[in-house]
């Protein structure tokens, strides 16, 4: 049980994370003239993801490190959660 609960925490954590990258993704996109639709953010992130990288790509030749910062979090967020939950069910 203890540890089903600090997987829980730790996806808790990885989803404070992910919320910090998409606001820096947003404001990268919205420094480089994107328009950014406030009301539906939660909807809309995974593109927003995908031009930013696409973005930071024609200018550097490299993916930025905001792209990799939120989809480590939510994978991490994804596993522990599922994780946490198969250990609290047995």
């Amino acid at each position: 049980m203890l540890l089903s609960n600090v997987l829980l925490g730790i996806a808790l954590v990885s989803v404070g994370w992910g919320v910090v990258s998409s606001l820096m993704i947003t404001d990268a996109l919205q420094k480089r003239g994107v328009k950014i639709n406030w009301i539906f953010l939660r909807i809309l992130i995974i593109k927003y993801v995908g031009q930013y990288r696409d973005v930071t790509r024609k200018e550097t030749g490299r993916t930025g490190s905001w792209f990799y910062s939120y989809i480590i979090a939510m994978n991490v967020a994804l596993a522990t959660v599922i994780v946490g939950l198969i250990l609290r069910g047995t």
